[in-house]
């Protein structure tokens, strides 16, 4: 599938951008200008099932392989930098092969959904389009205004059925057996997708592993500042 892209900046290194579960590419209003400025062509998509990308026929087309395709048909291969956050560094990490970027960096990735009575729920995430502004302004305190629009915005896009397509992926082991190309794992603080523990792990497998004191699992969002920090010596 052909996805539906956004482009900031003209510079002749190329930067992609690629978001989290019930998102689209305006999750990175200030993450691609700001690449922008450093000299990046950025291309940010809307993965399928989210923003003005198109759906697939069912939640069997919502799996990481068919994620990785879309990235695949879509975007060019052997960029200077690909960034995956969540559910995009599922993506990312699935087509990161295919794809060949010098560099990647995963956002908090979603590399293992945790199965029983805490763990992922379909339910819940689609239960969230229903929240009200104020009650994402609680969840999110550190999120700015224009931030709480492009949440609510991008939720009334989204097709929930991709939620229920990860379901047959809960408790597999989804993590890299190793970097396929230089890659930095930004996590939040604490991670409820990557644990202390499978932080050792990543960076016993290669991987170079930062955490951003102190935010969210939209680590861009809730401290941009210390996100961009975080990305020294990897943009």
């Amino acid at each position: 599938m052909l996805l539906n892209t956004r482009t900031w900046g003209s510079g002749d290194r190329i930067a992609l951008l690629i978001h989290g579960i019930m998102s689209d590419h305006r999750t990175w209003r200030r993450v691609g200008p700001a690449l922008a400025e450093r000299g990046y062509r950025v291309i940010a998509v809307d993965l399928r099932g989210h923003g003005a990308s198109g759906r697939a026929a069912g939640p069997d087309g919502y799996g990481p392989g068919e994620y990785a395709d879309d990235l695949v048909e879509t975007l060019p291969s052997g960029a200077e930098l690909a960034l995956g956050h969540s559910l995009g560094g599922l993506a990312l990490a699935t087509a990161v092969e295919r794809l060949a970027p010098r560099r990647a960096v995963y956002v908090d990735p979603a590399w293992h959904l945790p199965a029983g009575d805490t763990g992922y729920s379909a339910e819940l995430f689609v239960a969230a389009t229903s929240l009200a502004r104020e009650h994402i302004a609680m969840l999110n305190p550190r999120w700015e205004r224009e931030d709480l629009d492009v949440e609510m915005a991008t939720m009334r896009l989204w097709d929930e059925r991709s939620a229920h397509g990860l379901t047959d992926w809960v408790g597999r082991d989804l993590w890299p057996a190793k970097p396929v190309v230089p890659s930095l794992v930004a996590l939040a603080d604490p991670s409820l997708l990557v644990s202390p523990e499978n932080a050792r792990m990543l960076a016993d497998r290669g991987f170079d592993v930062r955490t951003v004191a102190g935010a969210g699992h939209t680590i861009h969002r809730d401290d941009f500042d210390g996100f961009m920090a975080a990305l020294e010596g990897w943009i």
